[in-house]
């Protein structure tokens, strides 16, 4: 379905765009179909957050067997149902997946591919969802913020590398596949766009205590201008001296900062702190 298309079935329908979604849709078949095939897609079940006009759906639903799309928005029906037309093996449901509760939406499902234009008000705490709670999701190719690609697949000593590219290591391997500029997109938003594959290994980081490493991620990034000997007394309550006897185990110096440490680095601190 080609960009006029989409806007004729928009103005059709009386649609008007809500800033509180972070609706922006791209109609470039191109694009789109190139977002797909970096997810891997060869079958089996996707599933997608926020469908918007549906045109991410259609590219998806060539290389699916099934398409789970979730649309918060309800006046979008009237435009799906021109854009979908056709397309027998989609599923849309009308919904606002950060209230889904994971578990009972995984029961009965398969494992899954998440493919979707991410709404960039909920990136973060939706990626997170997925990356915490998730059994059967596989992986996750979604379109962000250019900057919070950049922070999802940062490494350590970098200005980019956050808590959230600790958290999202735990699990997963994090890369960018395509920059895609704000042109692309209708209506255009102030920001460019990235596209980030993160697949989902069980056991990447090698963690004995995953809530532990959540905990010292959280602790070294509390405070980015304090070293990590610092903001380790902070969160757990200990002398500098047992702070530093821990970042020695590490073969660190007590000067170091959280930002220097890789997830893989965190995963043996916490493991350190655990036996202690």
């Amino acid at each position: 379905m080609q960009d006029k298309s989409v806007r004729e079935a928009l103005s059709r329908s009386g649609f008007s765009f809500k800033k509180q979604y972070g609706q922006n849709f791209i109609t470039d078949e191109g694009l789109l179909d190139e977002i797909v095939e970096d997810s891997g897609i060869c079958g089996g079940l996707a599933v997608e957050i926020g469908c918007g006009a549906g045109t991410l759906t259609r590219s998806i639903a060539k290389k699916a067997d099934k398409v789970l799309a979730f649309e918060i928005d309800k006046t979008l029906q009237p435009v799906l149902s021109v854009t979908l037309a056709g397309v027998e093996n989609c599923e849309v449901i009308f919904r606002d997946f950060m209230r889904v509760n994971m578990a009972e939406f995984e029961k009965d499902l398969p494992g899954y591919c998440v493919v979707a234009n991410l709404p960039y008000y909920i990136t973060t705490p939706l990626v997170m969802k997925f990356m915490e709670h998730s059994k059967k999701c596989l992986s996750l190719t979604v379109m962000v913020q250019e900057e919070v690609a950049r922070r999802f697949c940062a490494e350590a000593g970098t200005p980019d590398y956050g808590a959230i590219t600790a958290a999202i290591a735990l699990r997963g391997r994090c890369k960018i596949t395509k920059y895609v500029p704000r042109t692309c997109f209708y209506p255009q938003p102030n920001v460019d766009s990235a596209v980030v594959k993160i697949d989902i290994t069980e056991g990447n980081i090698k963690a004995n205590d995953e809530e532990l490493y959540k905990k010292v991620v959280k602790a070294a990034f509390s405070s980015r201008r304090k070293t990590l000997e610092n903001n380790l007394m902070q969160a757990f309550g200990v002398s500098r001296g047992k702070a530093t006897e821990w970042i020695a185990a590490l073969g660190e110096d007590g000067k170091i900062r959280g930002e220097e440490l890789s997830p893989e680095k965190f995963a043996a601190l916490s493991d350190i702190i655990g036996k202690n």
